[in-house]
């Protein structure tokens, strides 16, 4: 299968700007993984343990261990599923919610210092192609 070039030009420019993200995201307490998962479950709600090990990439063991983690920092705690006493079903807490947003609003801080040295026409492509990028990441989620 042949990829087309403008293909290739997106995944090489969305490779520069997640290095570029994790080079400007404040260092904190949080590995990249424990932040992606508060970030999960604060978006979509509580999952099941078994369920949060695939999105995140990370073996079944590895997520059970970060869970306990967060769970003992007070970010996220277990509970039952009602229609399966058997399923353990992970939350975050408001300490979690709050971790996410002071590490949002840290890299939405450094961010916006970038931001501000791009041209008007530059940010207002940008900013209308959000919808389009939320809709991939969507499509990426799902699989």
């Amino acid at each position: 299968m042949s990829i087309p070039s403008e293909d290739l030009a997106v995944a090489a420019a969305f490779e520069r700007l997640y290095a570029a993200l994790r080079r400007i995201t404040p260092r904190e307490e949080l590995s990249l993984t424990a932040a992606s998962t508060l970030a999960r479950l604060e978006r979509t709600g509580p999952h099941r343990l078994c369920d949060l090990h695939v999105p995140e990439g990370v073996t079944q063991p590895a997520m059970t261990q970060l869970v306990s983690r967060l769970e003992r920092d007070g970010l996220a705690e277990r509970g039952g599923d009602p229609a399966d006493g058997r399923v353990v079903v992970v939350s975050i807490t408001d300490a979690g919610r709050d971790a996410v947003a002071r590490r949002r609003a840290g890299r939405a801080e450094a961010l916006s210092a970038v931001l501000r040295r791009l041209g008007q026409d530059e940010r207002a492509a940008i900013v209308s192609a959000l919808p389009a990028l939320d809709r991939l990441n969507d499509l990426l989620i799902e699989n």
